[in-house]
């Protein structure tokens, strides 16, 4: 494995590699869900990259950035043990010119959800997200669908730039009690990483309902919202909500009726402890194990 810090470096490795090239982009600090992208990514090309950055500009001011949790020399082995050929590494110095002044913006779909919370979080995913297939060039990339408003910008950020890459979307992969993986879990205190699980739980009963029959989206999330209210306030809960699967849209009003032919994701943000904490699920989808 290749570990590489410099663009210009990067991309003569990049293109000393035969074949196809299949790309997972990360901000560190490793776990195994990651680790399951890196596996399908893969299986899917002849080289695996992986790039390690954690992103000023995706963090609001006064937000985690510099608590954010890094292990480099960690990282580093676990992705040598996945079979990763080149891992990219840069410094926010490499990726920003002092003066930069150009980003990457998906207008839409960043209004919704988390985006009135975290204002440029999704401007900084996009402008970051480019620079790295413009350096990386990939066939494919793997993303989570934890992250289920950041991969369906990046599907329309793809498409609307006409880049030349398959995206690759893998299940949110959970702790045996339902926990979606995420780095942030790291802020959890026992009590709170107990609390944590009324996402997933939420989730859940949201699930039951619809596969039970109800189709008015208003008492999809009532039963998932009183489950999260067992566990937290009702000031931690972010958003609730429940979405068009494409266009983000939600099912309320005279539109709350969610469409059989179509599904709904019901989506939301939970402030648990020091960390915010996001989840989803698909409702016409199978009920994870975890989540049974």
């Amino acid at each position: 494995m290749k570990v590489i810090d410099s663009i210009a470096e990067f991309r003569k490795a990049r293109r000393a590699l035969p074949g196809t090239v299949a790309f997972v982009p990360t901000m560190g600090y490793l776990h195994p869900g990651h680790l399951a992208l890196m596996e399908r990514a893969r299986r899917e090309a002849d080289h695996l990259a992986v790039s390690i950055f954690v992103n000023p500009t995706q963090f609001a001011p006064g937000s985690d950035l510099d608590a954010y949790p890094r292990d480099p020399e960690g990282d580093r082995k676990k992705c040598e043990d996945a079979g990763c050929d080149l891992l990219f590494m840069p410094t926010p110095e490499m990726m920003y010119a002092p003066d930069h002044a150009t980003v990457v913006e998906t207008e839409g779909l960043d209004q919704v959800l988390c985006g009135p919370s975290r204002p440029g979080h999704f401007r900084g995913v996009t402008t970051i997200v480019s620079k790295l297939f413009n350096i990386v060039a990939p066939d494919v990339a793997v993303f989570g669908q934890k992250d289920f408003q950041q991969l369906a910008i990046i599907r329309r950020m793809v498409r609307d730039l006409n880049f030349p890459i398959e995206i690759i979307d893998l299940p949110t992969v959970r702790e045996a009690d339902g926990l979606a993986l995420s780095s942030r879990n790291k802020y959890l205190d026992a009590q709170e990483r107990a609390s944590a699980t009324c996402l997933s739980r939420a989730l859940a009963a949201a699930w039951h309902a619809y596969q039970g029959g109800e189709r008015d989206a208003e008492k999809v999330l009532e039963v998932a919202r009183n489950t999260l209210l067992e566990s937290v306030s009702a000031q931690a809960i972010d958003y609730l909500e429940c979405v068009d699967p494409l266009r983000l849209t939600r099912y309320e009003g005279d539109a709350r009726q969610i469409p059989d032919a179509q599904g709904a994701v019901v989506a939301m943000a939970v402030q648990v402890g020091k960390a915010r904490l996001i989840d989803n699920l698909r409702l016409d989808g199978e009920l994870p194990e975890a989540l049974g």
